[in-house]
């Protein structure tokens, strides 16, 4: 994403309106993408992780959303350094989180993730405990390595989100987002690849949806009538980058409805390219195709704040992205209605500040060398 000096001012404008979410509003249009770091040991975010969130929040980011967090259920995930969402010690760490954030004048949701039959690296809290899926298979089709969630593991999996969104509402965050993309639970059921069950959670679009869609009403159920509720879903998956839940709009509205129905407050429509349309016939992306569906706000997201080099050298592959007016355009004409960055927030954390102030001059290129700290 390019932006030169006469954009600056109208940049500033646009990316600054606040926008509403339930009862939460979102003092501009720009939001920190979750993006797992693995820098809480025993799941528990320290000190370090307070100031990593503030920081932005301090530099004029209007809306975090945090890195992927464990529910509490013994197959959420495997990796002893990504944070949970349960257990005491954990919890207070987070509302620390929350409490900086807040002071520093941002707002943050917690994402809530289970991560089904995709296995992480690292140190396994509960190192007994299966992989757990809708039909026992993996991404990529392997079976026998994980089991078929029962009936009774399909309920505690939406007592587990149930209580950490309460959680998350009595500790002082602002929402949840769930995390129902890129191949983890929530989208293993979503996705006919991988869900080959023949009861009432498995066959068609409605059936396959079911089960996201009681996970969101219990949710909505645990919390305030206007504690906001996010749903972040993709086509693509972490192992099958052109993987796609619906061929037409009909299809993906067949997915959405549901969701909405169910409680959903806002969409985070997870794409790798914001600017590439999502179905033939139309400029639209997925975002801007879900909020025409479903009529709730959504937020875009993929590749903001990269430049081409970037994606040649990290993904191999080439883009045109031009200046910010493309972006600018669609959250005028209201396509979408956020915008969140991933990488180009880990290099910088005053990058929304400097975007906002007009100080494009010193946006700094992501190096991937940002990764590697907390900074």
């Amino acid at each position: 994403m390019i932006v030169t000096a006469s954009d600056a001012s109208r940049t500033a404008e646009i990316l600054s309106r606040p926008v509403a979410l339930n009862g939460l509003t979102v003092p501009n249009r720009i939001v920190m993408a979750p993006m797992t770091r693995m820098f809480s040991p025993d799941g528990v975010p320290g000190d370090d992780v307070r100031s990593y969130y503030a920081r932005r929040a301090a530099a004029g980011v209007g809306l975090i959303i945090t890195e992927g967090t464990y529910v509490g259920h013994e197959s959420a995930g495997q990796s002893d350094r990504v944070p949970r969402f349960h257990g005491e010690e954990q919890l207070a760490g987070w509302a620390k989180v929350a409490e900086d954030v807040h002071a520093a004048g941002g707002t943050i949701m917690p994402q809530l993730w289970h991560i089904g039959m995709v296995r992480n690296q690292g140190d396994a809290p509960y190192p007994d405990a299966p992989a757990v899926g809708p039909s026992g298979i993996r991404l990529d089709g392997t079976e026998g390595i994980g089991k078929a969630m029962t009936q009774g593991d399909l309920d505690d999996v939406i007592g587990a989100f149930a209580e950490a969104a309460a959680d998350a509402e009595r500790i002082g965050f602002d929402g949840v987002e769930l995390h129902g993309a890129h191949g983890y639970l929530l989208d293993q059921f979503l996705w006919a690849r991988t869900n080959r069950r023949n009861d009432g959670y498995g066959g068609d679009t409605a059936a396959r949806t079911r089960f996201a869609a009681e996970v969101v009403a219990a949710v909505r159920a645990a919390v305030s009538p206007g504690f906001p509720v996010l749903f972040r879903y993709s086509q693509w998956k972490q192992e099958a980058y052109h993987a796609r839940l619906a061929e037409t709009p009909q299809e993906l509205e067949a997915i959405l409805a549901p969701l909405a129905a169910a409680g959903v407050d806002a969409f985070h429509a997870s794409t790798r390219r914001y600017w590439l349309p999502e179905f033939d016939g139309s400029d639209l992306n997925l975002a801007g195709w879900t909020k025409k569906l479903t009529g709730k706000p959504t937020i875009t997201v993929g590749s903001v704040g990269l430049d081409g080099d970037f994606l040649r050298a990290f993904t191999g592959e080439g883009a045109e992205l031009g200046s910010i007016d493309n972006l600018l355009d669609r959250l005028e004409r209201e396509e979408f209605d956020l915008v969140a960055v991933g990488r180009a927030l880990l290099q910088d954390p005053e990058w929304a500040s400097k975007l906002l102030a007009g100080r494009i001059d010193e946006l700094k290129p992501y190096d991937a060398a940002a990764l590697k700290t907390l900074r």
